[in-house]
C-alpha cells in the first residue's frame, strides 16, 4: 500500500490527549476527519504524521508543540482595564470574547483572569504550548484534489 502524498485526501480518526493523559477530543464517535495532505489543517505535526502511514494503519504520535498550535505566546496575553468592556459584560476565566480592532479585524480571546479593575485576554490558541498525543487510525486515502 501507498503512503498518502501531499494533496491526498484522508480520512483519519483520532484521540487527541494532553501530557497528564486528559483526552480533549476524539472522532471515535462520529464520522472521521478528513484532511488535504500538506495544507497543515489542523497543524503541520499532522501531515508530517499521516505521511508515514497507510490505510487501515493505526499508531500514536506525540507532536510537538511547535508542531501542533505553536508555542504559547505572552504577547498575547493582555491586561485590559474593565471600563474597556461593555458594562453588562460580567467577564469570567475561560470565557471565550471577540475583540474588535480600529481596522475592523476581529479576534477570538479567552479570559485568563479578572479582578475588579481589570480583565486578562489572552489571543493565544487554547492548546498553545501542549504538545499533544495523538492515537491515529489512517481509514482511507483518496484521490489528489487535482485529479
Amino acid at each position: 500500500m501507498a503512503h498518502p502524498r501531499p494533496g491526498d485526501t484522508v480520512k483519519v480518526h483520532y484521540t487527541a490527549r494532553l501530557d497528564d493523559g486528559r483526552v480533549f477530543d476524539s472522532s471515535k464517535e462520529r464520522n472521521p476527519l478528513e484532511v488535504t495532505v500538506g495544507e497543515g489543517t489542523p497543524f503541520p505535526g499532522l501531515d508530517e504524521a499521516l505521511i508515514q502511514m497507510e490505510a487501515g494503519e493505526e499508531r500514536t504520535v506525540t507532536i510537538p508543540a511547535a508542531r501542533a498550535y505553536g508555542p504559547h505566546r505572552p504577547e498575547l496575553v493582555l491586561a485590559v482595564d474593565r471600563t474597556e468592556l461593555p458594562e453588562d459584560l460580567e467577564p469570567q476565566v475561560g470565557q471565550q470574547l471577540q475583540v474588535r480592532h480600529e481596522n475592523g479585524q476581529v479576534t477570538a480571546v479567552r479570559v485568563a483572569g479578572v479582578s475588579d479593575e481589570q480583565v486578562t485576554l489572552d489571543a493565544n490558541h487554547p492548546l498553545a504550548g501542549q504538545d499533544l498525543t495523538l492515537d491515529l487510525e489512517l481509514v482511507a486515502v483518496g484521490p489528489r484534489k487535482s485529479e
